[in-house]
C-alpha cells in the first residue's frame, strides 16, 4: 500500500516507543530498593510497619515518648504508608504503563529527595541551633526516663553506645523526679544515676543495676572512676565529626536510588506520551488511502 509523503516510515502496528528494558528495569527497581533485600512484597513490609505503628500508637502512653523530636508510632506510620504509595505507584505504574502513577511514584520521590536535602542543609547551616534542639530533646528524655520502659532502653542503649552520661554531665540527671538530690526526695534512687552510665566491669556475671548510687554527689574526678562523666551531646557531635565520610556515603546510598527512579520513570512517561501520539496518528490515517 502506498505511504502518503512525510509519513514516520517503519511506524507500523507493532512499533512501540516504550522500552521494556525501562518498564521492567523501573519495576525491579521498587522491588529492590523500597522492598527491601526480603523476598516479602515491599506492600506487604509496608503494610506490617503501618500496622505495628497503629498498635504501638494504640497501646502506648503518648505522654511518655512526647519527649522525643516524632513518635516513633507516628513515623513508623508514616514511612509505612509512603513506602505503599511509593511501591505501588511505581509497580503498577511500569507494568500498566499507567501516566498518573508515574508521575505520582516521581512527584513523591522527588518531594522525599528535597526534604532530605532541606534537613541536611538546615543542619549543617543551623548546627547551633539543631545541637540546641537536640539537647532540649535528651533532658526531656531524662526527665521521663521512667515514665515508659521502651524509652528507659533507649536512653541507657545510647548511654552505653557512646559512653556518657546524661546530656551535658551526669549531674543532669538531677532533672528526674527519682534521681533529684534534693533532700525532700524519698527515692532510693535519690542522688544516682542510671546503671548504664556505669564504667563496664570485666567478666562481671551480673549486672549490678545500683553502681550508680550516690554519684552525683561525688565530685567530677571521683565520679569519674565509677561512671561515664561526659554527657551526651559532645559524645554525639564528636561521633558525627569522626564519620562524616560514613553519613555521607549513606546520604548518598539513599540519594542514588531516589534519582535513578525519578529518571526512569520520567523516561518511562516521555515514552508512553510519545506511543500515545503515535497511536492517534495512526488512528487518524488508518482510512487514508494514500497512507
Amino acid at each position: 500500500m502506498a505511504r502518503r509523503p512525510g509519513a514516520p516510515a517503519g511506524y507500523g502496528e507493532e512499533f512501540t516507543f516504550v522500552s521494556p528494558l525501562v518498564k521492567y528495569l523501573l519495576f525491579f527497581f521498587n522491588m529492590l530498593f523500597w522492598g527491601l533485600p526480603h523476598s516479602l512484597c515491599p506492600q506487604v513490609i509496608s503494610m506490617v510497619m503501618v500496622a505495628v505503628g497503629v498498635y504501638a500508637r494504640l497501646m502506648k502512653h503518648a505522654a511518655a515518648l512526647a519527649c522525643l523530636a516524632v513518635d516513633p508510632a507516628i513515623l513508623l506510620i508514616v514511612v509505612g504508608v509512603l513506602m505503599f504509595l511509593l511501591t505501588f505507584c511505581g509497580c503498577i505504574g511500569s507494568l500498566r504503563e499507567n501516566i498518573c502513577l508515574l508521575q505520582t511514584f516521581s512527584l513523591c520521590l522527588t518531594i522525599v529527595f528535597l526534604l532530605q536535602l532541606a534537613a541536611g542543609v538546615l543542619g549543617f547551616v543551623f548546627s547551633d541551633k539543631a545541637r540546641g534542639k537536640v539537647s532540649e530533646i535528651i533532658n526531656n528524655a531524662i526527665v521521663h526516663y521512667r515514665d515508659d520502659l521502651d524509652l528507659q532502653n533507649l536512653i541507657d542503649f545510647g548511654q552505653k553506645k557512646f559512653s556518657c552520661c546524661g546530656g551535658i554531665s551526669y549531674r543532669d540527671w538531677s532533672q528526674n523526679m527519682y534521681f533529684n538530690c534534693s533532700e525532700d526526695n524519698p527515692s532510693r534512687e535519690r542522688c544516682s544515676v542510671p546503671y548504664s552510665c556505669c564504667l563496664p566491669t570485666p567478666n562481671q556475671a551480673v549486672i549490678n543495676t545500683m553502681c550508680g548510687q550516690g554519684m552525683q554527689a561525688l565530685e567530677y574526678l571521683e565520679a569519674s572512676k565509677v561512671i561515664y562523666t561526659n554527657g551526651c551531646i559532645d559524645k554525639l557531635v564528636n561521633w558525627i565529626h569522626s564519620n562524616l565520610f560514613l553519613l555521607g556515603g549513606v546520604a548518598l546510598g539513599l540519594a542514588i536510588p531516589q534519582l535513578v527512579g525519578i529518571l526512569l520513570s520520567q523516561i518511562l512517561v516521555n515514552q508512553i506520551k510519545d506511543q500515545i501520539k503515535l497511536q492517534f496518528y495512526n488512528q487518524q490515517h488508518r482510512a487514508d488511502p494514500w497512507y
